[in-house]
């Protein structure tokens, strides 16, 4: 089965900027729909973007667009999110999740392959 290793995580103050990578062991990776997830301590674990298999579809949720960007590099076997002008509240420990398909990105129940997660802690 495939694993899923998260880096780039970090301290960070707020209007930085970070990128999250996503690596997968093996090219299986390229037949699935990839997503970031987070969850900040006694909440639940929250979309925030997901992208295709071919990487043409994206969609993320309301309070990061336009400040964050998922892309992926099958070649690389490697899925990212560049997150830009960083608030506090993006302080969560951020997880990359597989599924078959794109439709109902949002759902984590979905999605049969989880990483371990990185922390990105945001100071205002």
């Amino acid at each position: 089965q495939v694993q899923l290793v998260e880096s780039g995580g970090g301290l960070v103050r707020a209007g930085d900027s970070l990128r999250l990578s996503c690596a997968a062991s093996d090219r299986t990776f390229s037949t699935y729909s990839m997503a970031w997830f987070r969850q900040a301590p006694g909440k639940e674990r929250e979309f925030v973007a997901a992208i295709s298999r071919s990487g043409v579809s994206t969609t993320y949720t309301d309070s990061v667009k336009g400040r964050f960007t998922i892309s992926r590099n099958n070649a690389k076997n490697t899925g990212y999110l560049q997150m830009n002008s960083l608030k506090p509240g993006d302080t969560a420990v951020y997880y990359c999740g597989l599924k078959s398909v794109f439709r109902d990105s949002s759902v984590p129940d979905q999605y049969h392959t989880w990483g371990q997660g990185t922390q990105v802690t945001v100071s205002s």
